[in-house]
C-alpha cells in the first residue's frame, strides 16, 4: 500500500522530492519521483541499508514502480555501500568515480570498519561495489516524466576528487533543491580527509551556488535544510580554514 512520505520518516522538499535522513552517521538519501522514473541519491552505508532504501522507495512509489536511477555524490562508503541493492538501475557518478570505486575497495572497507560498520557488512559492500554506468564531466539532464528534470553536476573536485550535485527544479514560483553530498555539512564541520582537495573546495561552492541560486533549498550530506546564506558562510570558512583566496 502506498504511504507519505512523513509516515516512512521521509522529509518532503517539495511535491515530487524528499529525503531520508539515515541513523549512525546522519547520511543524506534523496528521492526525486517522476511519471515514469525515480532517481535515487546517495544509497547509503551497506547493503542492508540500500535494501531498506529501495524498500521504503517502492512503498511511496507504489507497488508497480521502482527507483530507475542512481546518483552517487561522491565515493565515501557511507554513500555508496548500499549501491549494489539498486540491482537494475542505471547508475550516474563524477568522472573518476568508477576507479576509485574499482581500485580502492579495501580503503573503503578499511574506512568503514574504522567509523564503525560491522567489519563483515563492510566486507560484503566492498565485494560488491557497484560502479557507475554514467560518467559525469559537466552537466547531465535526467528526465524521469512528468516535466520533472533533474540536472545533474560534476561541480568539484573540493570534499573528494569527484563530487556530484543534484539539482532539482520546482514548480513554477517554487525554489529549487540541490542535494550537495559532502560539500556542504550542516551537522557538523565539513570533513577534509585525504582524498579532498582544499585548494578548489571554495571554488566547488561557487558552482554550487551559481546553480541553485539564492532561494534553493540546499540539502547537505549530513545534517538538516540550509539556505544560500549557510552555504556561502560554509564556503568563506572553508578558505579561511585552507588559506584559499
Amino acid at each position: 500500500m502506498r504511504v507519505t512520505w512523513e509516515e516512512l520518516g521521509w522529509e518532503r522538499l517539495a511535491p515530487r522530492v524528499g529525503r531520508r535522513r539515515l541513523p549512525v552517521w546522519d547520511c543524506t538519501a534523496g528521492l526525486v519521483v517522476g511519471e515514469g522514473a525515480a532517481l535515487m541519491i546517495d544509497a547509503g552505508s551497506s547493503l542492508a541499508e540500500g535494501a531498506r532504501l529501495r524498500s521504503e522507495a517502492r512503498r511511496l512509489l507504489g507497488e508497480d514502480r521502482r527507483v530507475t536511477h542512481l546518483a552517487l555524490t561522491h565515493p565515501h562508503f557511507d554513500h555508496v555501500f548500499g549501491a549494489a541493492a539498486f540491482a537494475g538501475v542505471e547508475v550516474f557518478g563524477a568522472v573518476g568515480l568508477d576507479a576509485v570505486l574499482a581500485h580502492e575497495r579495501e580503503e573503503l572497507r578499511a574506512d568503514a570498519v574504522r567509523n564503525g560498520l560491522d567489519q563483515d557488512a563492510a566486507a560484503e559492500a566492498a565485494d560488491l561495489l557497484v560502479l557507475p554506468r554514467h560518467s559525469v564531466s559537466g552537466e547531465w539532464t535526467l528526465d524521469l516524466g512528468g516535466g520533472v528534470q533533474v540536472l545533474l553536476a560534476n561541480v568539484g573536485p573540493g570534499h573528494t576528487g569527484h563530487d556530484l550535485v543534484v539539482l532539482v527544479p520546482g514548480p513554477p514560483g517554487s525554489p529549487e533543491t540541490v542535494f550537495c553530498g559532502d560539500l556542504v555539512e550542516e551537522s557538523g564541520e565539513p570533513q577534509a580527509g585525504p582524498d579532498a582537495i582544499p585548494s578548489h573546495w571554495p571554488a566547488a561552492l561557487d558552482r554550487l551556488l551559481d546553480l541553485g541560486g539564492q532561494d534553493a533549498v540546499y540539502v547537505p550530506g549530513h545534517g538538516a535544510a540550509v539556505n544560500a546564506a549557510f552555504v556561502r558562510a560554509q564556503r568563506d570558512a572553508l578558505a579561511a580554514r585552507f588559506g584559499v583566496a
